[in-house]
């Protein structure tokens, strides 16, 4: 099981695929697995590094200090640690903003950055669905009720148009060893609230893609794109059918347009 000892934490990680270094940044609520629909579409191509940001997986301890900036500096530790000077980065939502933070913070290591389905804005709906949630997750039945009502927000129309979908995911999530307690859930809460972007768009000087997700209920795209036009050097692109998790709702649409972005922007 691969780990970093840092200062605050025992950063956990996995390492797929042959090719330039590729590393992959989870949203709020997620950890490394929540590439696993995407993974096997890139690795043939990329060495993918995904680690399991503070509070979430099997990085620990869960309550260590979880500053946003905190996480982006145990991800450029780890690509110090592997070895790779100089490396693509991409994220989802939070992720996407991480990704951004650490293009700023190493600009000599970062080759390229991806972001998918985020967005530099605060949306107050968005942090009283996350209350929401917790608050259902803590009442009675809630370790259920909880994913049953994040759904419709994670994902597209298409997902719903089967019932069993609904079923099978939330029958992975509940068996998944390795979730988020809502203990962890809450303290990942208060860093994203916290959270004051450091990255300033026109200082971004690496090429970077961002993908939106037409569907996208938590991050919408009118609401994002202007947050991301002072970029010197953008590549956007929307997918239409997808929610807010668009790497699993358009894993392949996605992997096209990043495999095609990296391609034009090798290290």
């Amino acid at each position: 099981m691969p780990e970093l000892p840092l200062d605050e934490v025992t950063l956990h990680y996995e390492v797929d695929g042959r090719g330039p270094p590729l590393l992959l940044l989870a949203g709020m609520l997620s950890d490394s697995a929540a590439w696993g629909a995407f993974l096997p579409l890139i690795k043939d191509h990329f060495t993918v590094i995904r680690p399991d940001n503070r509070t979430t997986g099997r990085t620990v301890p869960w309550d260590a200090p979880a500053d946003c900036s905190l996480m982006a500096q145990d991800a450029v530790a780890l690509m110090n640690h592997l070895g790779f000077d100089r490396f693509h980065v991409g994220g989802h939502s939070l992720g996407g903003l991480l990704s951004l933070e650490i293009a700023h913070m190493v600009p000599d290591q970062v080759a390229s950055c991806a972001v998918l389905a985020s967005g530099r804005i605060r949306v107050p709906r968005t942090a009283a669905v996350f209350e929401a949630l917790l608050a259902v997750r803590r009442a009675p039945k809630g370790e259920e009720l909880w994913l049953r009502a994040l759904y419709p927000w994670l994902f597209g129309h298409t997902f719903f148009e089967n019932p069993a979908h609904v079923e099978t995911a939330l029958e992975a999530s509940l068996a998944y060893p390795h979730a988020q307690t809502a203990d962890a859930m809450a303290h990942q809460l208060a860093a994203f609230g916290a959270f004051r972007p450091k990255a300033k768009p026109e200082n971004i000087t690496c090429p970077t893609l961002v993908l939106y997700a037409g569907q996208d209920l938590m991050v919408p795209p009118a609401a994002a794109q202007p947050s991301f036009s002072d970029i010197p050097n953008l590549t956007e692109a929307t997918i239409e059918a997808a929610g807010h998790s668009i790497h699993w709702d358009a894993p392949q649409e996605v992997a096209a347009h990043l495999t095609k972005f990296l391609a034009a922007n090798p290290i």
